[in-house]
C-alpha cells in the first residue's frame, strides 16, 4: 500500500523542512539572479559575490551549529541524535557540492558574457608582456609592502595565524629532490582593491581588469628571492571558514564591553568548519594543509575552482557602459514630511509610513538631527543593532548631548559580524556623554525604536519610530524596511516601556497594542490566528497574509497548519528559511508561499490579518523564529491609519503578483518561478517605485502643488 501523508500520523520530517537545507534554497535562488538574462552582467557578477558571502556566513553560523551538535551527542552518548545530525551534515554537504558545480558554471558563464560587452577579467596567461612590465611595477609599489608570507615550520600553529574567510595561497617551495617547504601568502584585499585595473593599450578593444591574487601569483618568487632557495614555487588558493560562535566569560569583574573584546579574540582563533581550495591542488599537498589546518570529519573540505572568496564581487568595478548595471532609482522625498518646516510637526499632524530604499532615509536621520538641537527637545532614546561606518545619527546624538539633551542609546553589543563596531560605537559615544546601555544578559535587542520627547507648552509629547529596519545609512540603500513616524499618546508610551523593560528588567510591563518579545509577541500572533480559525468556521471571508525573512517557528507553523486546514486562505512572502511545507492535502492545502529575489534585499516583517473585513495590519522586527520570539526583545506595532494599512496592502499584493522575482516555495523548495503566462509580466520591486511615485504626486495634488 502507498503511504500518503494523510493516512498515516506526520512525522517531523513531514511537517518541517530543514531550515538549514531551506536557507541552502534561498542562497540558489541569488545564484539564479546570475543567470538571470533580465539583469545587466555587472549585477550578475555581483550576484555572484553576494552568493559567496551568504555562503561564509552560512557555514560559520549554520554548518559551525550543526557540526557542534554532532560532536556534543557524540560525547553525551546520544546516538540517534547524533546520527540523524550526521545525516543532516551529509545532505548540506551533497547540495553544497551540486550548487558548487553549478557556480562554478556561472562564473565561466557570466565572465564569458562580459567580454562580449568589452570588459574581460583575464587571467595571467592573457598579459602582453607591456602589461606585465607595468604589473611589476605596480607589483614592487603597491602590493608587495602588504606581504608577509608564513612559513610553516613544526612549531607554527597555522590556524591560529590565518584570518577568517580571506584568501591565501597555500605554497610548495621546491628544491631539487628534497623535501618541499610549505608557506602561506594573504591576498591583502582588505588593505587594496583585489581588482586591477589594467592600462589601456592601442588598438585594443577590451577594458581589462585583472585578479590581485593573479598579480600576486605572477611574481610570488620575488617574494621568496633571497630568504629561502629554491628551484621552483607552486601556489594554489585556499580559503578557511571559522566557527563564529564565542562565549562570554563569566568573570564579573570584567565590564561588559571587555567581555565581548574577549569573545572577539575567540572567535580569530576558533576551529575551521570548512577549507575550499583550488581542485587543481596536487594531492601531497592538499595532505599538508589538511595536516596543518587540523581537519575533522566534521570539517568540509572542498575542491572548487581556482578563485576564493568571491565575496569580493559584491565589488566588482563596472569599467565599461553604464547599461552593464541597474539604473538608479533615485530615493523618494516624502511630501508629509517636506511640506512642513519641522519633522515634529510633521509627525503631529499625521502618522508617516516610509518604506526604504524608495524613501529617502534622510528623512530619520533629519529626525535625529533636527531632534538634536531642537530646544524643545528633552530626551532621546534609540536602540541600535547595527549602524554604518559613517554614521551621521551617531554624530547628532553627539551633538544632543552638547545641547544638553539626555541621550539613552541601547547598544547591542551582540549583533553577529558588527560585535567589534558597536563596541568602538559604544566607546566613542561613552566618552562623549551619552548614556550607553549594553542590552540585556538575557536577551539580544533586536528592536528598531526611537522615542523624541519634547516640551511642548505645559505637556511632554513623545514621537515614536517604530520600524523593521536597522539604523543604517549604508543598508536602507540596498534593504527594503518600513518605518513608521508617529505621535500617537498609546504607541508612543508603549514604546518608552520596551526601554524600560531594557533598562529595568526587574519591572513587568504589559503592551497592549505592541507585539513586544519575549512578553507577549507570541501569544498575541497565534491569537491573531486563531481569530481567523474562528472567522473561517462561521463561514466567512478568513485570510492571513504573511512577509517575513524567515519562517521557522514550529509553534507558529502548526497554527499556520491548523488555519489552512479551518480555511484560512493564506499567502507567505518568505526571503529566507521557510520551515513550513506549503499545499499538503490534510496539512497547508491552503497556504502558497513565494520568495522574490531582486536588486533590494527584501528585509520587512508585515502580518495582515483579514479579521472578517476590518483588517489588522503590524510591522515588525521579528521574524518567526523561535529566537526572535523567546531570546530577543523585539517589537511590532499596529498600523492604526487607514491609509497606511492601504499602502501595506497594496505593496504586499504587487509582490503577490510578481511574476518574473517570484520564486514558488512549494514542499521540495526546488525554487521554479511563478512564471505565469496568463498574467502580464510584473516585477514587483519595479512596480513598488512607480507605486509609491505615484503616490507622491497624487499626494501633492491634493495639497495643491503643481
Amino acid at each position: 500500500m502507498t503511504r500518503t501523508l494523510t493516512s498515516v500520523a506526520l512525522t517531523d520530517q513531514d511537517k518541517y523542512f530543514p531550515k538549514e537545507l531551506s536557507w541552502l534554497a534561498f542562497n540558489e535562488r541569488v545564484l539564479q539572479e546570475a543567470e538571470d538574462p533580465n539583469n545587466p552582467v555587472i549585477e550578475r557578477i555581483r550576484f555572484l559575490g553576494i552568493y559567496s558571502s551568504n555562503m561564509d556566513e552560512f557555514y560559520r553560523v549554520r554548518v559551525a551549529s550543526v557540526r557542534r551538535k554532532i560532536i556534543i551527542y557524540n560525547d553525551n552518548g546520544e546516538t540517534e541524535l547524533a546520527k540523524s545530525t550526521a545525516n543532516l551534515m551529509t545532505a548540506i554537504q551533497a547540495k553544497v557540492a551540486k550548487m558548487s558545480v553549478e557556480f562554478d558554471r556561472l562564473f565561466k558563464s557570466v565572465t564569458a558574457e562580459l567580454r562580449n560587452h568589452n570588459v574581460a577579467l583575464i587571467q595571467k596567461h592573457e598579459l602582453t608582456e607591456e602589461q606585465k612590465v607595468w604589473l611589476k611595477g605596480f607589483f614592487d609599489n603597491k602590493v608587495l609592502r602588504h606581504i608577509a608570507p608564513i612559513l610553516i615550520e613544526k612549531k607554527v600553529d597555522l590556524v591560529s595565524r590565518l584570518n577568517d574567510s580571506v584568501t591565501y595561497f597555500y605554497l610548495s617551495i621546491n628544491r631539487n629532490n628534497k623535501t618541499p617547504k610549505y608557506a602561506t601568502v594573504e591576498i591583502p584585499a582588505d588593505k587594496m582593491s583585489r581588482f586591477v585595473i589594467l592600462p589601456h593599450e592601442k588598438g585594443q578593444s577590451h577594458k581589462q581588469v585583472i585578479l590581485l591574487d593573479d598579480v600576486i601569483q605572477l611574481f610570488i618568487e620575488d617574494i621568496f628571492r633571497g630568504f629561502v632557495k629554491f628551484d621552483s614555487i607552486d601556489s594554489y588558493s585556499f580559503k578557511m571558514t571559522r566557527d563564529s560562535e564565542y562565549s562570554i566569560n563569566d568573570d564579573i569583574v570584567d565590564s561588559y564591553v571587555e567581555k565581548m573584546s574577549d569573545s572577539m579574540k575567540q572567535r580569530l582563533i576558533a576551529e575551521p568548519v570548512r577549507v575550499v581550495y583550488d581542485e587543481n591542488m596536487p594531492a601531497d599537498m592538499v595532505k599538508s594543509m589538511k595536516k596543518h589546518l587540523r581537519h575533522s570529519s566534521y570539517d568540509n573540505l572542498i575542491a572548487a575552482g581556482r578563485i576564493r572568496n568571491v565575496s569580493d564581487f559584491i565589488k566588482f568595478p563596472n569599467i565599461g557602459s553604464k547599461r552593464l548595471e541597474n539604473k538608479d532609482l533615485p530615493a523618494i522625498t516624502s511630501l508629509q514630511f517636506s511640506q512642513f518646516d519641522t519633522v515634529f510637526e510633521a509627525i503631529k499632524q499625521q502618522d508617516i509610513l516610509l518604506y526604504y530604499p524608495y524613501h529617502r532615509f534622510l528623512h530619520f536621520t533629519e529626525f535625529v538631527r533636527q531632534a538634536a538641537f531642537d530646544p524643545h527637545v528633552t530626551h532621546i532614546r534609540i536602540s541600535i543593532y547595527r549602524i554604518a561606518p559613517d554614521s551621521r545619527i551617531v554624530s547628532s546624538l553627539i551633538d544632543a548631548v552638547d545641547n544638553g539633551k539626555v541621550v539613552t542609546v541601547i547598544m547591542e553589543l551582540r549583533a553577529r559580524f558588527d560585535e567589534e563596531a558597536n563596541i568602538a560605537w559604544a566607546k566613542k559615544m561613552t566618552d562623549a556623554g551619552v548614556r550607553v546601555v549594553f542590552g540585556n544578559p538575557s536577551f539580544k535587542v533586536h528592536t528598531k525604536l526611537c522615542v523624541v520627547t519634547r516640551k511642548e507648552r505645559n505637556d511632554y509629547i513623545h514621537y515614536a519610530h517604530i520600524g523593521t529596519g536597522n539604523f543604517n545609512e549604508k543598508t536602507a540603500k540596498i534593504y527594503t524596511d518600513f518605518s513608521l513616524f508617529t505621535a500617537n499618546e498609546v504607541l508612543a508610551s508603549e514604546a518608552i516601556s520596551v526601554f524600560d523593560l531594557i533598562l529595568l528588567p526587574y519591572r513587568q510591563q504589559t503592551f497592549e497594542h505592541l507585539l513586544v518579545s519575549p512578553v507577549n509577541n507570541k501569544p498575541k500572533l497565534l491569537k491573531l490566528i486563531r481569530n481567523e480559525i474562528k472567522i473561517a468556521e462561521l463561514g466567512r471571508t478568513a485570510k492571513i497574509t504573511l512577509k517575513v525573512n524567515n519562517l521557522v517557528d514550529h509553534d507558529l507553523i502548526d497554527a499556520l497548519y491548523q488555519a489552512s486546514e479551518a480555511g484560512v486562505e493564506i499567502d507567505v512572502i518568505v526571503r529566507g528559511m521557510c520551515g513550513l511545507r506549503p499545499g499538503i492535502d490534510g496539512l497547508s492545502k491552503n497556504i502558497k508561499v513565494i520568495s522574490i529575489v531582486d536588486r533590494f534585499l527584501e528585509h520587512p516583517r508585515v502580518m495582515v490579518f483579514h479579521n472578517d473585513g476590518h483588517q489588522d495590519v503590524y510591522i515588525s522586527s521579528a521574524d518567526w523564529m523561535a529566537r526572535n520570539m523567546h531570546d530577543r526583545i523585539e517589537v511590532g506595532t499596529p498600523i492604526i491609519d487607514d491609509r497606511l494599512k492601504k499602502q501595506i496592502i497594496d505593496i504586499l499584493q504587487l509582490q503577490l503578483k510578481d511574476t518574473l522575482k517570484a520564486r514558488v516555495i512549494d514542499k521540495h523548495q526546488v525554487n521554479g518561478y511563478v512564471n505565469d503566462k496568463s498574467l502580464r509580466p510584473l516585477r514587483s520591486q519595479l512596480e513598488i517605485y512607480t507605486y509609491l511615485k505615484n503616490l507622491e504626486i497624487k499626494n501633492d495634488k491634493n495639497q495643491g502643488g503643481v
